[in-house]
């Protein structure tokens, strides 16, 4: 998602291992690496739609195919949608970090998955420099999550710090602000004295504070109430669910497929 406008607000997780390996599953087992977590996939899921139908109204914006009176810089019905949407999918990655914790996932498979995230965000401001030269993504949410997935897994082991930093992480950027921030070299840490014009910006602070929040009450879930994560949707919440596994797929995908189908369909129109 950005500051300058609505951008991208989403990722599933990278593996996390390290932390809490004492977790229990909802039958009482220790979490295992095969374990299915439907009720966390399906929040995601939420995400996943919300932001698209966000990402839909924006673009028929950009292309002039909605009321003129639309401001997605500034009006308060597309702004605070834009700050829940990132929210949420930082809120469903920091729980997905205490899974990944609790079934003891190693180094490997957490470096795999990290480097997907790298490489799609680097993707993410090759392509934004075509399409927008002037504010071309420096640090979106994928280059926020990538940064967040490290801190969270060096602090994992510690509910305490999780705790601590994260609180830290969301009071810090209200009490500290310099001009030192406000290049697009710095910008990514977030005590910036102002936003910067940029198609998505997601700062390692605050946004680090719920990631790290989150894992922390990922970890509490998991050990006395894991069935609100592990247990079983209903039939009609499952395809939500299975598109919660493909978020960073999805991610890559829909605004291409979003803005080719409305470019197709101005140009049978005109």
């Amino acid at each position: 998602m950005s500051a300058k406008r609505g951008g991208k607000a989403n990722v599933r997780d990278g593996q996390l291992p390290g932390a809490h390996t004492g977790a229990r599953s909802a039958e009482g087992r220790p979490v295992s690496g095969g374990a299915r977590f439907d009720r966390l996939d399906a929040l995601r899921g939420v995400a996943i739609v919300w932001m698209a139908t966000f990402h839909f109204c924006f673009d028929l914006n950009h292309f002039g195919l909605l009321d003129p009176k639309q401001n997605f810089y500034a009006d308060p019905f597309w702004t605070w949608q834009r700050t829940c949407i990132v929210t949420l999918f930082l809120f469903c990655a920091g729980l997905g970090q205490a899974v990944a914790a609790a079934a003891g996932q190693g180094w490997p498979r957490f470096w795999r998955r990290w480097a997907q995230v790298t490489g799609c965000a680097v993707l993410v401001s090759v392509g934004s420099a075509f399409m927008f030269p002037r504010s071309w993504i420096s640090f979106g949410v994928l280059h926020g999550i990538a940064l967040m997935l490290l801190a969270t897994r060096l602090l994992a082991r510690s509910h305490i710090a999780l705790l601590v930093v994260g609180l830290i992480a969301l009071v810090l950027p209200w009490l500290v602000q310099h001009p030192f921030f406000d290049t697009r070299a710095t910008n990514w840490v977030g005590l910036v004295t102002h936003k910067p014009v940029t198609e998505d910006w997601v700062p390692l602070l605050p946004w680090l504070g719920v990631m790290l929040w989150a894992a922390a009450l990922g970890q509490w879930l998991l050990a006395r109430r894991p069935r609100m994560l592990q247990g079983p949707v209903p039939a009609v919440v499952r395809p939500l669910a299975a598109l919660g596994r493909w978020s960073l797929t999805f991610y890559m995908l829909h605004q291409p497929v979003l803005i080719g189908l409305i470019m197709a369909w101005r140009a049978i129109v005109h």
